[in-house]
């Protein structure tokens, strides 16, 4: 092919040993199916315990190491500094912060990560302890929910007019511009509140990436870089669509944007590199666009997916898949629908607003 991008069909999967769930019951409740799944391999003999080893001693963030050294190297070696951490965390006040004992650490192989005071870190170490003796999916839930893990994110809508102000009521603008204002507040919050109660002194990035619109029509959608209001960490980042003719300087409606969308993802990751100096740690897709922009920078970065299917085109337009043809020339469901198959089958996990989805 002489083109940058060739369509790769994998169709291993199909043939994967990941679990599936039969039940649609279990549509809803994701992470307490893969919790009960991966508590059960984890049980199965010790060296299938190797894997959460190899996860903790993996764990860095821009070359600084968090919770394990190289002078762990074993299950055996690790059971025996949680113990004699343990029993040092013990001798001290419940206040103490991480700092005052962090040398004694390093010598016992666990570095910061596991919390900002003795009494959080006893209760990391006691998590971790009781899933090396006995794995159950609520520790394994509890265990994961308190490991450093997040600190960069990204989340992508590509289709244009995001912006604070003036672009409520412009076309395909509304309810997914308040929900991610709302979201990337609440995310930074919980991200901060984490890293603290971590012991680590990171500071998180959420970056918005999303349409640069040279004409803006009196918005701020013309501004490469723009703060979010309520925030001290999260930016809207704006990249143009471009083609062989150069930048597309007018909005176009979000069923034309898909020839635009490849370059746009080589731009963006570009861009987002420049802007955060690290990988992502998790990728968010919104919208049929974005959750294939986000499909495209995961793969390519290899990183954490998740898809936000606010509202499938599907089962928005009654019988489009049937009537395809009438459909097409206007509304290009073929490149949508099998943007959102793309999108759903190679995410890591889906947020959706209704069963249907």
């Amino acid at each position: 092919s002489n083109s940058n991008f060739v369509l790769e069909l994998d169709f291993e999967p199909f043939n994967a040993s990941f679990p599936r769930p039969s039940m649609s019951k279990s549509i809803g409740n994701g992470v307490q199916f893969l919790n009960r799944h991966l508590s059960s391999k984890l049980f199965q003999d010790k060296e299938s315990l190797y894997p959460l080893l190899n996860f903790l001693k993996a764990h860095n963030y821009k070359g600084t190491t968090m919770m394990l050294n190289d002078r762990i190297q074993s299950l055996r070696g690790l059971q025996s500094s949680l113990r004699k951490a343990e029993e040092y965390l013990l001798s001290v006040p419940q206040d103490t912060p991480y700092s005052e004992f962090n040398h004694r650490f390093q010598e016992l192989g666990l570095e910061k990560g596991w919390g900002d005071t003795a009494k959080r870190v006893l209760d990391t170490l006691h998590l971790l302890l009781d899933l090396l003796e006995a794995p159950d999916p609520a520790n394994v839930e509890k265990f994961l929910g308190t490991t450093p893990m997040m600190f960069n994110v990204v989340i992508l809508s590509p289709h244009g007019y995001f912006a604070q102000s003036n672009v409520l009521g412009y076309p395909d603008t509304g309810g997914q511009v308040v929900y991610i204002l709302d979201q990337v507040r609440a995310l930074e919050n919980e991200m901060l509140l984490r890293i603290k109660q971590q012991g680590l002194d990171i500071t998180p990035k959420i970056l918005i990436v999303t349409r640069l619109l040279p004409d803006a029509a009196g918005t701020t959608c013309g501004q490469r870089l723009e703060k979010v209001i309520g925030t001290e960490h999260t930016d809207i980042i704006r990249v143009p669509f471009r083609n062989e003719n150069g930048i597309l300087r007018k909005w176009i409606s979000r069923f034309d944007v898909w020839p635009y969308l490849e370059t746009y993802t080589e731009d963006v990751s570009s861009e987002i590199m420049k802007e955060m100096q690290a990988k992502p740690d998790l990728i968010i897709g919104n919208y049929s666009d974005g959750n294939l922009v986000a499909t495209l920078l995961a793969h390519k970065l290899g990183v954490t997916q998740c898809t936000i299917a606010h509202a499938l085109e599907k089962t928005k337009y009654p019988n489009s898949d049937i009537y395809l043809d009438k459909f097409d020339s206007q509304y290009h469901f073929s490149c949508q629908f099998t943007a959102d198959l793309i999108a759903m089958n190679h995410t890591d996990f889906i947020i959706t607003s209704t069963f249907q989805e």
